[in-house]
């Protein structure tokens, strides 16, 4: 089981360094890694395991936040209903994803984007694209999947893909106008 200090924070040079693909079929050490980090979403996200276990919520992890640089990640999206219940959700352990294609239209996160490896505050907007197509791998299914995201579903992908390359959502972030306005963007 991973826990908050598995996961390596942005001042390891690791979470800098590119992240190689992975070979398919998967090998059991990376099936596991995969199978672990999906169930550290799932388990961050359960207020009682979260308090129990003392995790960050994530939506997202990629391989490199826990040290391994591979070209994986997992994504655990829950839809509610009004009443809190939950009614569905994106859920992938990617091997491999790629952004295929993307819209024209940028996307962003009003209150801004976190991440389990950052610690500090960094306020301001990170430019998204608003829709994005990625192919890839899902250890979920095992099969091939295209996945067409949009609006925050985007902005998750995005946020995890970057990673592969070592780029930080703050990155992204305009350092000398944080809060800039971008024309015709998505603000979710």
């Amino acid at each position: 089981m991973l826990l908050m200090k598995d996961i390596i924070d942005d001042k390891n040079p690791l979470i800098r360094e590119t992240s190689q693909p992975v070979s398919l079929p998967l090998d059991d050490q990376d099936r596991q890694t995969l199978m672990d980090m999906f169930e550290y979403l799932k388990l961050s996200q359960d207020d009682e395991q979260s308090e129990a276990y003392g995790l960050r919520p994530g939506v997202g992890l990629a391989a490199v936040q826990i040290g391994v640089l591979k070209r994986m990640c997992a994504i655990l999206i829950y839809d509610y209903d009004q009443d809190g219940k939950i009614v569905g959700q994106t859920a992938y352990a990617l091997v491999n994803p790629k952004i295929i294609s993307y819209s024209e239209r940028m996307a962003y996160l009003k209150d801004g984007e976190g991440c389990l490896s950052v610690n500090d505050d960094h306020q301001g907007y990170v430019p998204r694209y608003a829709k994005v197509t990625i192919k890839g791998y899902d250890a979920l299914t095992d099969q091939e999947v295209k996945i067409v995201a949009r609006g925050y579903e985007a902005i998750v992908f995005q946020h995890e893909l970057d990673h592969f390359d070592g780029i930080i959502f703050y990155d992204k972030i305009d350092a000398d106008d944080p809060f800039k306005p971008i024309p015709n963007a998505m603000a979710i």
